[in-house]
């Protein structure tokens, strides 16, 4: 692998290449590409754009951040977004949503967490969505980039309000489909799951399981054979050579969310955001092992979605119905549809 450095450079505004400095030069880490195919980390699920990874220290260890760059496809716009993956997904399940914004001049940025995908998976690692939005902005940081477009679905969803919330001079606008965070599930009756516990849960995820908790919650009841190639990227994942730090990391992310609820913030929000909301959405955390009467008072999107939007200074909302957690895949025409006509205002 080539080592590439940081370079605090955009060149007409979108990714050409990362040149070549001294490592380390700006203190913020390094920058190497890496094959879009094989296993790294722990996934060999195949990156369907230029790959690259962000070496960094993060909590006195050694990170490595995957990350996929997509240049424009045609005139540049000199904007960049940046597409934030839920926790059922990588950065590959926005390719085509990352086609699409680089088909309007978007720069785009698609990053595995850490904990993620082909990211690094620590032993032990204090997940914060803080911590997540504070990697990011390094990330952007380190590839010179300074405003951005923050677009996330689900965990990614909560991910960018935090990211708006914690840097609100650069965040042009934010877009979160499907958010979750919309409620404090533990605050309407959710009970305390150890990590220990839900370590043993994820520990035993494969895809009937991971199917049958996306199909009702997710897609509404069907399936297409379309769905298979993102449960089996995580099943890969789940069952591959990085098996049980993966399990543990989940584990200590469902935690995260459910700690960092960002309900209670969304009055301090600043930047212009859009809700894109599948009303049919049931996503809670903690739904499935809390009792009947309180997984009745959870993940109502259809209520939460404009309480959300209504609470915050600049936000809209645009609802897709019978829709599900997951309406880009669902019904990704429609959706793509509604979002660059939002972006074009």
């Amino acid at each position: 692998m080539k080592a590439l450095t940081i370079v605090a450079t955009v060149l007409v505004g979108y990714f050409t290449s990362v040149l070549d400095v001294a490592a380390g030069q700006m203190g913020m880490g390094m920058i190497e590409d890496v094959p879009s195919k094989g296993e790294l980390n722990g996934s060999n699920f195949t990156y369907p754009f230029p790959t690259f990874v962000y070496k960094f220290t993060s909590q006195l260890q050694e990170i490595e951040m995957v990350f996929m760059d997509v240049a424009p496809t045609v005139k540049p716009n000199g904007k960049v977004a940046v597409c934030l993956h839920g926790k059922n997904f990588c950065g590959p399940t926005w390719e085509e949503t990352a086609r699409k914004l680089a088909g309007v001049g978007y720069r785009v940025i698609l990053p595995d967490q850490v904990g993620f995908c082909k990211s690094s998976k620590p032993d032990a690692y204090q997940y914060t969505l803080q911590q997540f939005v504070y990697n990011t902005r390094n990330l952007l940081q380190a590839l010179g980039i300074g405003n951005v477009t923050v677009i996330g679905h689900s965990l990614g969803g909560m991910t960018s309000i935090r990211f708006g919330l914690m840097n609100p001079e650069i965040s042009e606008r934010i877009a979160a489909i499907n958010p979750i965070g919309l409620e404090d599930w533990e605050a309407l009756g959710v009970p305390y799951m150890s990590i220990d516990d839900l370590y043993v849960s994820e520990s035993q995820s494969n895809y009937s399981s991971i199917r049958g908790y996306e199909q009702p919650t997710y897609y509404v009841g069907e399936w297409k054979d379309s769905y298979d190639v993102w449960v089996n990227m995580l099943v890969n994942i789940y069952q591959g050579s990085e098996a049980r730090r993966f399990a543990f990391n989940q584990a200590l992310v469902t935690d995260m969310a459910l700690s960092d609820p960002v309900v209670y913030e969304f009055g301090l929000l600043q930047p212009r955001t859009l809700l894109l909301i599948g009303d049919k959405d049931n996503t809670a955390l903690g739904k499935q092992w809390s009792p009947p009467e309180v997984q009745a008072k959870l993940g109502h999107y259809n209520v939460l979605g404009k309480q959300a939007a209504a609470a915050m200074p600049n936000g809209e909302i645009i609802e897709f119905a019978g829709l599900g957690h997951a309406p880009h895949i669902q019904e990704p025409d429609r959706v793509h549809e509604a979002l660059l006509g939002w972006l074009a205002k």
